[in-house]
């Protein structure tokens, strides 16, 4: 077996960024193209492509956000003045956010689970595409991830869930590692040694 050096020390070393600390360059129209083809390289038993892409750029970005601000504000009208300017720049803090989204449905023969966990796979693939190309990105789900009432203005359809909100853009910031799981934690041996 020959061992991928430059794929497993990439691995060692990934690191989302945090939306709030991306800038301008993103990527162009022709390399979110190449992003998303790179992307959809994930395990889809049945050959289903059970999710889908809905890419946000522009000035439709800020439109995004004050929609999304009065959705909120409908059900929490007491809002701070700190809240109201989250709100309004969930789609703004990258210069490209790309949704993931789970079509994911009962089938004969392909369990809707599998389906499920192929969106999550696209997510974290289209995290690594996003670095392969040089930018950062970070995986975000908010509340209106949740909330069917913004569905229409995000693109969702009906019957569809958001696995994920991928923000993608380019960074002055230095990537901080942070804690991770100590294997002794996570792993379960059954058999050999």
């Amino acid at each position: 077996m020959t061992e991928n050096t430059a794929l497993k020390d990439y691995l060692a070393v990934r690191r989302s960024i945090p939306a709030f600390q991306m800038r301008e360059p993103g990527p162009s129209r022709a390399e979110i193209e190449e992003l998303l083809r790179l992307a959809s390289r994930v395990p889809d038993h049945g050959k289903l492509a059970p999710w889908r892409f809905v890419v946000y750029r522009g000035e439709e970005r800020a439109r995004i956000g004050e929609e999304l601000l009065k959705l909120r504000l409908a059900v929490e009208p007491g809002l701070s003045a700190e809240i109201i300017e989250v709100e309004k720049t969930r789609f703004t803090r990258a210069p490209v956010v790309i949704a993931i989204v789970s079509k994911a449905a009962p089938h004969a023969k392909i369990p809707e689970w599998e389906q499920v966990m192929s969106a999550g796979a696209l997510c974290l693939n289209t995290l690594f595409a996003a670095n392969a190309l040089g930018y950062v990105a970070n995986w975000l789900t908010e509340w209106f991830a949740f909330d069917e009432r913004a569905y229409p203005l995000l693109g969702i359809q009906p019957g569809e869930k958001v696995a994920g909100f991928i923000h993608v853009g380019s960074t002055d910031f230095p990537a901080v590692e942070r804690p991770r799981p100590d294997l002794a934690d996570t792993v379960t041996w059954v058999g050999g040694d």
